[in-house]
């Protein structure tokens, strides 16, 4: 085995860990012999993927905690402290969309609801900024970890209708940059931040934007794959190789940067 990418006993918090991406990483992360707490805001959801979890083998435990609220977080800080006594991975998987900050086919950038708009931005930015404040003060007292944001395309380039979300996006690359100065001037090398930023993925949150009812793709469906060498939408196990390497001594002098898991979208012009 190679000890490099070795993760085995290491204490990881998953916020958004009961979604479809942010479970995905877990499942991978257990098998490698992780400790995995998700962090999520409901109970149910977030009880039924550390059963999911623990029904594989893997260590894992429950924070039931908005992203939001600077008080749960310290309290569900406090509790895997107490379980685990330190935190190595900080994954923000927590993230999301809402309809008023996308601009529909028949809209212009005047018909933004500002309300949705600042939910969409509070959610993506302050949601990874917040857990990265309290889950990262301990790294900084132990002096090693690895924190992982959630970027995206829509913050490469400007794509088109999701400019809540693309703004959000933005954001945390600039985050995940300024963080990784931050803690690596201050804090020492061991302390890193990185980020990935996925390409086209089909969930719960983008399926009526991609695939008509009848499973085919949208015209801007098509486009995304017109636009994308290997010609297909991404799984969401593909991720995980990356969420291995940046928080493995294999990335032990990486910080500060964002990589594309995109099918090599980020790389076409297009021509």
């Amino acid at each position: 085995m190679n000890n490099l990418f070795d993760l085995h006993g290491k204490v990881a918090v998953i916020t958004g860990g009961a979604g479809a991406l942010g479970g995905s990483m877990a499942v991978s992360l257990v098998k490698a012999g992780v400790k995995v707490a998700i962090l999520d805001l409901h109970e149910e959801p977030t009880k039924k993927r550390v059963a999911e979890l623990k029904e594989i083998g893997g260590e894992a435990t429950a924070l039931v905690s908005s992203v939001l609220d600077q008080e749960q977080l310290e309290a569900a800080k406090d509790k895997l402290m107490a379980k685990w006594g330190r935190v190595d991975i900080l994954i923000n998987a927590a993230g999301g969309n809402m309809p008023g900050a996308t601009i529909g086919v028949d809209q212009t950038i005047f018909d933004l609801k500002m309300d949705d708009f600042r939910k969409v931005t509070d959610l993506n930015l302050n949601g990874t900024v917040m857990p990265t404040l309290v889950f990262g003060k301990v790294m900084a007292d132990q002096g090693e970890g690895s924190i992982v944001n959630i970027s995206s395309m829509t913050a490469q380039s400007a794509i088109t209708r999701v400019v809540g979300y693309s703004a959000s996006k933005a954001a945390i690359d600039n985050f995940t940059k300024w963080m990784s100065v931050e803690m690596a001037l201050k804090f020492g090398e061991g302390v890193r931040v990185n980020a990935i930023a996925p390409g086209f993925f089909i969930g719960e949150q983008n399926r009526a934007l991609l695939t008509n009812p009848d499973g085919t793709f949208t015209d801007r469906g098509n486009t995304i794959i017109d636009n994308t060498p290997m010609k297909r939408f991404g799984d969401a196990e593909e991720l995980n190789g990356s969420i291995h390497y940046l928080c493995s001594k294999a990335a032990s002098f990486v910080t500060g940067i964002v990589i594309p898991i995109d099918g090599g979208f980020s790389a076409f012009s297009g021509v």
